[in-house]
């Protein structure tokens, strides 16, 4: 059985960034306003590496990452978690909820399910086909779903106010183990914010929907459930969200302090024109002596349930 600490700090957030690509702006503004929220409340700031996905991952894209925090003063409290040094403790996970009956074994591809199944506002709603055992028992690989059961998952985010999922009728059953092996986002996160004792998560709005799934896993496996803070979105010229697939240009760390100000005027928090050549410690030391979360722009990407 997996122990979550008990005794932790006060506060104790995280970034947690994939090395899918190199850091850009929306990326910047999700780890400064992480680091803010945690300062502001004299916690602990951590990064934790989200490398779980080698074939998704760019040659060098870690240490650039990691160079890119350094440049732009962000830096972490305490030594550096891989996900990808953390498999056995996922399967550990697995197999504890595989012997409650919460997870079980999955045998349909991607082609079966959308043949049976709906879809719904964040996509192909699965059907529960292999609920009851595998439909194709020969297949050599399986994915590994969690039984959502009847859950409807209501929580306050600390920005957006109320949001619901009823998980079955919105999602249905949901991989937290893949066909290839890898273990999924959803299973590693939540173990590792609770072995982590995070008190809150402090991340892009691109990644509140899945908050209920997270949850609900909370829940299943008797680990506190944080705070949630779900920032607003840095979106390009065609209203998309800035990020890797949409070809976001990569952080200058030459420009590092001009990027903290662009930053933090799009959380709402513009530094005075004495500031105007500061260093990025400066900057930050600034903002975290002025920070309120009430300041944060409101607009929301995502309209789901309140």
């Amino acid at each position: 059985m997996i122990q979550v600490p008990q005794d932790k700090p006060n506060y104790i957030g995280r970034f947690a960034p994939s090395p899918s690509g190199l850091l850009h702006l929306g990326s910047l503004v999700a780890a400064v306003g992480s680091y803010l929220q945690s300062k502001a409340n004299k916690g602990e700031w951590l990064v934790r590496i989200e490398d779980l996905d080698p074939p998704r991952e760019i040659a060098g894209a870690t240490d650039a990452i990691l160079q890119s925090l350094e440049a732009h003063g962000l830096h972490w409290d305490k030594d550096i978690t891989y996900q990808s040094e953390r498999t056995e403790i996922y399967q550990e996970v697995l197999d504890q909820l595989l012997n409650s009956h919460n997870a079980y074994p999955c045998s349909c591809s991607r082609k079966e399910i959308a043949v049976l199944a709906e879809r719904g506002e964040l996509g192909m709603i699965y059907p529960g086909t292999c609920r009851n055992g595998p439909t194709q028992t020969t297949r050599e690989h399986f994915s590994y779903r969690l039984r959502t059961k009847n859950a409807f998952i209501a929580f306050d985010d600390i920005r957006l106010g109320r949001r619901s999922q009823h998980l079955r009728r919105e999602i249905g059953d949901f991989v937290i183990k893949r066909t290839d092996g890898y273990f999924a986002y959803q299973l590693a996160v939540v173990v590792d914010d609770a072995l982590q004792g995070m008190t809150e998560i402090v991340r892009g709005e691109d990644l509140l929907p899945n908050t209920p799934r997270q949850i609900y896993l909370q829940i299943i496996l008797g680990y506190p459930t944080p705070r949630y803070l779900h920032l607003p979105l840095v979106t390009n010229s065609r209203g998309q969200k800035l990020c890797k697939q949409h070809h976001a240009p990569a952080l200058d760390n030459a420009k590092a302090s001009e990027n903290i100000v662009t930053a933090l005027r799009f959380l709402g928090h513009t530094p005075p024109d004495f500031l105007s050549s500061a260093e990025p410690v400066e900057l930050l030391d600034w903002a975290t002596q002025n920070w309120e979360p009430e300041k944060l722009p409101f607009f929301s990407a995502f309209k789901g349930k309140h």
